[in-house]
């Protein structure tokens, strides 16, 4: 019985939660964008998969607001950078460097700028048969240095 749920976890984490092709993104990691909402212009510094679609985080005079694709407008213009693109794309498998944390293998399910360093969205808890007492939450933004990648 325990390698039955070691074998369907190991399978949820690797299961893309869109499917069997990655939606694309509306707007690009430092593309300008308009908030509708705010009737302001940001950057996107994040995007990761939330529910059933892609959530941005944008950045607006140093604070971070999350929006979904019908709260703003791409405008095409990217940013310049001088920080080093993200080592991880989104959908790409991993494994994490934490030791005792069951299968380590997981998907980046998201990519966020912070503070100038890239973080991942990734699963690090498959969801429990039973509601737990407290609310916790399944993901959590990792390090790149705490991720190796998985070639398939």
């Amino acid at each position: 019985m325990t390698e039955q749920i070691t074998d369907l976890e190991r399978c949820w984490f690797l299961s893309p939660p869109w499917g069997q092709n990655i939606p694309p993104v509306e707007v690009n990691l430092f593309e300008k964008v308009y908030i509708k909402s705010n009737r302001t212009f940001g950057y996107c510094c994040g995007v990761q998969w939330y529910q059933d679609g892609w959530d941005y985080a944008v950045d607006i005079k140093k604070d971070i607001i999350y929006s979904t694709k019908h709260q703003l407008i791409g405008t095409g213009h990217i940013q310049p950078s001088i920080l080093t693109k993200p080592a991880f794309v989104l959908g790409d498998r991993v494994m994490l460097q934490f030791p005792n944390h069951g299968t380590k293998q997981r998907l980046i399910l998201g990519i966020e700028l912070i503070e100038k360093s890239w973080f991942y969205l990734v699963e690090l808890a498959s969801p429990s048969f039973s509601p737990p007492s407290t609310m916790t939450n399944r993901f959590s933004l990792v390090r790149e240095e705490d991720l190796v990648r998985v070639n398939v």
